[in-house]
């Protein structure tokens, strides 16, 4: 999968993205038909126990994009842009994006429009895709008063629309649209030629992102409405830390078998 593949896909097939952070979990995302894997900025609450993405910075990011490269070679990998690392001089924006493909993924994804026409040009110029984020963008949750809904009313619909447009202008191959409404994702993807990938946003778009922790159900103190469980990944895993201690403590484990003789 390239990003020729994945614009081919818009009208034809949905595509497929999930959340990976570590070589682990790359590993089982590459025998699967998942298309790409997001090396998302939400690390920071998932594997580091932040309550917003905003600690993320570009070493954190490019340490986690080096072990999901490792685990999933032969998938299209986006790196997420964290916090403030584009949105500063355009040396600095670069240096970030070089360290995040050096790393092995093949595009990055940064959140907004305003103030980053420049960035997202040159970015793609450079010969780097580029993935736009509208919507719920949590690097902006504190303007945002919260992790809320966006585009609820007519004139904030039509912000929308228009950002989706000009990204596609500015030269994103794709666009990720989080949390607003299943109407205004249709329109947004009827309005663009490029492909969009929904989370929270119906299922109108062109393709739809999880979390890998959410749809395996590995939390289970946090289930967004937009999430779906695949799983019940936290009690299984609970059941076997259990059974093993109960083998542990029972002197059931280990067996002669499992003893070098």
């Amino acid at each position: 999968m390239n990003i020729l593949d994945i614009k081919a896909c818009k009208g034809k097939r949905k595509l497929s993205m999930v959340t990976s952070y570590d070589f682990w979990s790359a590993q089982i995302i590459e025998s699967s038909n998942i298309d790409m894997v997001l090396v998302g900025d939400s690390l920071a609450m998932v594997m580091h126990g932040e309550s917003t993405t905003i600690p993320a910075d570009i070493s954190v990011m490019k340490l986690h994009v080096q072990a999901v490269a490792k685990g999933c070679p032969s998938k299209f990998i986006v790196g997420d842009m964290p916090f403030l690392s584009y949105r500063k001089d355009l040396t600095t924006n670069m240096n970030n994006v070089e360290s995040l493909l050096k790393a092995g993924a093949h595009a990055i994804k940064l959140e907004g429009v305003d103030g980053n026409q420049d960035i997202i040009r040159h970015t793609v110029q450079s010969g780097i895709p580029v993935m736009g984020h509208i919507g719920l963008t949590p690097q902006f949750v504190h303007q945002f008063g919260g992790f809320k809904v966006q585009g609820r009313n007519e004139k904030a619909e039509q912000a929308l629309i228009e950002q989706a447009k000009a990204l596609e202008d500015y030269g994103c191959f794709s666009v990720v649209l989080e949390c607003i409404p299943h109407t205004l994702a249709e329109k947004i993807t009827h309005s663009i030629n490029i492909p969009t990938i929904g989370i929270g946003a119906g299922a109108q778009t062109d393709g739809q992102v999880l979390v890998f922790q959410d749809l395996l159900g590995l939390q289970n103190q946090f289930k967004p409405k937009f999430v779906r469980h695949y799983m019940q990944g936290y009690e299984l895993i609970q059941t076997a830390l259990n059974q093993y201690h109960d083998d542990v403590t029972h002197c059931q484990f280990p067996s002669n078998e499992e003893a070098y003789q």
